[in-house]
């Protein structure tokens, strides 16, 4: 390796870029016709539902499993989609 190169270490910690916060519009989860319910016995804590949640909601901690903000949750359905074990399923909204 040259001198001029740098050598990049991987990520070791899994840091999210930002949080859920209210906004001028208040909490955004009421509009939501379904919402995603979790099995944390079948999760594999793989953290693909929290990579790719599109608002941000959703926290995976090795020792409890998956946490959803239902606050601001919008009900799409990405980490349902995205889950490799169906862990996570969408469920109508009572």
């Amino acid at each position: 390796m040259s001198k001029s190169m740098v050598r990049l270490e991987p990520i070791k910690y899994h840091v999210p870029l930002a949080r859920p916060k209210q906004g001028v519009a208040g909490k955004t989860g009421f509009w939501r016709t379904e919402k995603p319910i979790v099995d944390n016995e079948k999760c594999v804590r793989c953290y693909l539902c929290e990579i790719y949640c599109p608002v941000n909601v959703i926290r995976v901690e090795p020792e409890t499993g998956v946490t959803i903000d239902y606050d601001y949750c919008k009900g799409c359905g990405v980490c349902s989609d995205v889950c490799p074990v169906n862990a996570i399923r969408m469920v109508p909204e009572e």
